[in-house]
C-alpha cells in the first residue's frame, strides 16, 4: 500500500507516530510519506538546522517527508495557538490535494487535518482514517484554551472530520464509548492503543549516569518518581500533599520531581511549606537520563488531576512504565487504572484524595524487593503483548488494508 501519513508534528519533534511509525510500515513492505510541518514542538521555536519556506523536502530513516510552512507556537495565548494550527492546514492543503496520491491517508490527532481529510476524500476518493488522541472541544478546554463561544464550531468542526472518515482510531475504550455517545457509529471506531517511544527506552547509547550527588540524596529512600510535565492537568498539588502525609506515617518515602512545567515553582513553594524532608526537585533531562534515574527508583508515579477527560485517557506515562518493567503507582481512574490493575504492574487509587495516595504508598512500599521485580516484570510483559510498538502497526495495518478494500470494492459497484 501506498500510505501517507499527515500530521502536524514529526521527527526531530518527540511525536511517536511519525518516523518511527512509518518506518515500521516501510519494514512491511509499505510506501510510505510524511507531510508535516516545521519543527517547533514543544518550545514553540523553529528547531536549529530548519528554515521556514514554502516547502522543504527531506529523508529521516528513509522516509520521504514534505514539510510546509506554519506559525510556530506552542503557548498559553488563544490567539496564537489557532494560528499554529490553522497556519499549517492551510499551508498542506495544496500539497494534501495536489501532490502524491497514495491509497489510503492516515490523519494524526488533529480534527482541523481530519476536515481537510474529509474533503481530499470527496475530491478523490482517498479513504482516511483519522487518530483521535484528545477529544475536542473538551480537552481544549480542560487545557484552559478556548472559551466556551467557540465550543459550536468546534462540536460542529468535529463531527464533521469524524463522520467523514473511513475510520477512526482512538487510544481507549472510553473515547469510543464517548464518541458513541456523541453520535458516531461503535463499528467505525477502533480502539488502538498507544506504544512508548521505544527506540529512546532501549537504546544503551542514550543512557547516561546519574550524578553522584543525586544518587545520595536517593539512597536509603523508598523513591516514588514522576517525571514529566509539572503542568495543571497533572495536578501534582495532590501528591505534595500526600508526601506531607507519609511524612509523617512513613518517612522512608521520598517523592521525588523531575521535569519543567508551569506548576513547578508552586509545586516547590508548597513542598518546601508542608513536606521539606521527603520531597526531592531533580531539574528536566533527556530521556535517556530519565531511563537512568528511574531505573534506580522503587516505583514510578502517574498522576492526572481528577476530572471525567482525564478518565477516558491513558497518559503516555504509563505506556513508559510497563515498558522500562517498573513497579507503578498511579493515581489515575478509568481505563488507566484499569490497564494498571490488569497488567498487575503496580497499584492504582483514584485521583484527587492526598489520604488515599499516601495510603497506596504506603501500601507499595510495604512490598518485598523481590515483588516489586515480579511487578515490573509482569508490566513488561503486558506492554509487550498489548501495547507495543508491533502490535499497534499490525492493528494499523488491518484498518489501513481493510479500507482501501472497502474503497475498491465502492467505486467498481
Amino acid at each position: 500500500m501506498r500510505i501517507l501519513l499527515y500530521t502536524q508534528w514529526c521527527s526531530p519533534e518527540p511525536a511517536f507516530k511519525s518516523v518511527p511509525f512509518a518506518r515500521a510500515l516501510l519494514n512491511r513492505g509499505h510506501d510510505v510519506r510524511i507531510l508535516t510541518g516545521y519543527p517547533n514542538y514543544p518550545g514553540g521555536r523553529i528547531y536549529s538546522g530548519y528554515a521556514i519556506r514554502p516547502w522543504f523536502k527531506e529523508i529521516i530513516d528513509e522516509i520521504p517527508i514534505l514539510r510546509t510552512p506554519l506559525y510556530p507556537s506552542h503557548d498559553n495565548s488563544n490567539i496564537r495557538r489557532t494560528l499554529n494550527y490553522v497556519s499549517f492546514g492551510f499551508s498542506s492543503t495544496l500539497p494534501l490535494l495536489c501532490g502524491w496520491k497514495p491509497d489510503v491517508i492516515y490523519v494524526y490527532n488533529l480534527v482541523t487535518l481530519g476536515a481537510l481529510g474529509r474533503i481530499n476524500r470527496w475530491l478523490k476518493s482517498i479513504p482516511f482514517v483519522l487518530d483521535v488522541q484528545d477529544l475536542w472541544p473538551d480537552s481544549v478546554f480542560q487545557s484552559g484554551m478556548g472559551n466556551k463561544l467557540i465550543a459550536a464550531p468546534l462540536r460542529a468542526l468535529c463531527n464533521f472530520a469524524y463522520r467523514g472518515a473511513d475510520r477512526v482510531v482512538v487510544q481507549s475504550p472510553g473515547f469510543r464509548e464517548e464518541l458513541v455517545r456523541r453520535g458516531l457509529d461503535f463499528d467505525k471506531i477502533e480502539v488502538v492503543y498507544n506504544w512508548a517511544d521505544e527506540a529512546g527506552l532501549s537504546d544503551p547509547n542514550q543512557l547516561t549516569d546519574v550524578p553522584e550527588d543525586e544518587l545520595n540524596r536517593l539512597k536509603g529512600r523508598f523513591n516514588i518518581v514522576y517525571a514529566g510535565n509539572l503542568g495543571a492537568a497533572q495536578a501534582l498539588e495532590n501528591v505534595v500533599q500526600a508526601a506531607a502525609i507519609t511524612a509523617e506515617t512513613n518517612p522512608r518515602i521520598q517523592w521525588v520531581f523531575v521535569g519543567r512545567g508551569v506548576r513547578r515553582d508552586a509545586l516547590e513553594e508548597l513542598a518546601r511549606r508542608v513536606a521539606p524532608q521527603n520531597t526531592l526537585f531533580l531539574p528536566p533531562r533527556p530521556l535517556g537520563a530519565m531511563v537512568s534515574l528511574s531505573a534506580r527508583s522503587e516505583a514510578l508515579l502517574v498522576h492526572l488531576r481528577d476530572a471525567r477527560l482525564f478518565s477516558l485517557t491513558i497518559p503516555s506515562k504509563l505506556q513508559g512504565a510497563l515498558a522500562m518493567g517498573r513497579p507503578i503507582l498511579a493515581a489515575v481512574s478509568g481505563d488507566a487504572a484499569q490497564l494498571v490493575k490488569i497488567s498487575g504492574a503496580g497499584v492504582a487509587c483514584p485521583p484527587g484524595q492526598p489520604a488515599r495516595l499516601a495510603e497506596a504508598a504506603a501500601n507499595i512500599a510495604a512490598i518485598s524487593v523481590k515483588e516489586l521485580n515480579a511487578m515490573g516484570e509482569a508490566g513488561r510483559k503486558f506492554y509487550r503483548s498489548q501495547l507495543s510498538l508491533e502490535q499497534g502497526v499490525s492493528r494499523f495495518e488491518t484498518i489501513f488494508e481493510d479500507v482501501v478494500h472497502r474503497r475498491r470494492l465502492s467505486s467498481q459497484s
